[in-house]
């Protein structure tokens, strides 16, 4: 990137800060009456030129003003925006929306994704908290009718998954309690690779439920990242950046296929340290669907227990000063609750 001067940097900052907020090529004269700028609309015509041929800003028309080029925005995000905090009001009530919710894991992550759908007028993402490798940490086993049984596995780092199982015989449930304790005594702790070790000290029937278990992990450990949640799509419906059906559309599939959204983080944000925030402008030239848009991710959990993501999808002139400090606040906030909850 080329170094700006301080007033290029300042020019730079108002037009996107006022694209951001009209959706309307800026020029010079505006950006000297609205800021009160104490230079001539020559010298700021002169200097959003210099920064058009830097490639920072472009004009859309001959006779129009200036928007924000992709260069402009990362220029922008990476050297011009600080490491604010949200104000303190908007602190307090985000804390005390999540700490009068119920303790529960899955209204968090519902509460977080609203939260970031609301306060950033963007599309918001949140990934439940997945470990990088499943491990068994309780089973629970409960009769339903005949001789099919409910299988609730839980691992470390809170996953759970459920599954209806048909046995070879009828069992009294005190029996399947009997098996499901033994089990989770002896698989404490331990990886799908490693549950081999204990077959000798299990019955026929225990043997069926682990082959189930370890098929259950087996599937965990290939998953990029755990059930998504979903808010605020029709903010970015409604932005006129996505007045063409075929741009909106392409967008909003990014976040609804599984398939592409694992794609999309292993290949960013999975690979940053929790807590650390990525901003991806325009697709970054790998996303056809993101042309249009820009994304805000983070990282929240503790690493070796459990991870996830959060994140906002908007237009590519969102408000990234708020959206950042949002985004980092709350994966901040997240990360103690899944201290808190899942950690014995």
């Amino acid at each position: 990137m080329l170094e700006l001067t301080e007033r290029q940097k300042l020019i730079l900052t108002l037009v996107i800060h006022e694209y951001s907020r009209t959706a309307q090529a800026v020029g010079s004269r505006h950006l000297v009456e609205h800021y009160r700028l104490d230079m001539s609309s020559a010298t700021i015509r002169n200097e959003m030129s210099a920064l058009t041929d830097m490639g920072y800003l472009r004009q859309p028309h001959t006779s129009a003003g200036r928007i924000p080029s992709e260069e402009g925005y990362r220029y922008f995000v990476g050297r011009l925006i600080q490491q604010t905090d949200l104000p303190a009001n908007i602190r307090r009530t985000i804390s005390h929306q999540f700490y009068q919710s119920p303790q529960d894991l899955e209204q968090w992550l519902r509460l977080a994704a609203s939260v970031l759908a609301h306060q950033s007028r963007g599309a918001s993402l949140v990934t439940a908290p997945h470990s990088e490798m499943a491990r068994f940490k309780h089973l629970e086993l409960i009769a339903t009718r005949g001789r099919q049984v409910l299988m609730v596995l839980v691992m470390m780092g809170g996953e759970i998954h459920q599954e209806l199982l048909t046995l070879h015989e009828p069992v009294s449930q005190e029996q399947l309690s009997i098996a499901a304790n033994h089990i989770t005594d002896i698989c404490q702790g331990l990886d799908a690779e490693n549950l081999a070790s204990i077959h000798s000290q299990l019955n026929a029937m225990e043997l069926d439920v682990m082959d189930v278990i370890k098929r259950a992990m087996g599937h965990s450990d290939t998953m990029v990242a755990g059930e998504v949640y979903l808010d605020g799509l029709t903010n970015v419906l409604t932005e006129p950046e996505f007045s063409g059906a075929d741009d909106a559309r392409g967008a909003l599939r990014l976040l609804e296929e599984r398939s592409l959204l694992d794609n999309l983080l292993s290949r960013t944000i999975m690979t940053s340290a929790v807590g650390g925030v990525q901003v991806l402008i325009g697709g970054e030239g790998t996303w056809q669907e993101l042309r249009q848009c820009s994304m805000v991710l983070a990282r929240y959990g503790m690493p070796g227990i459990a991870t996830g993501t959060l994140g906002v999808l908007g237009p590519m002139r969102m408000p990234y000063g708020q959206t950042i400090s949002t985004v980092r606040f709350i994966a901040g906030l997240l990360s103690d609750l899944v201290s808190e909850t899942l950690v014995d």
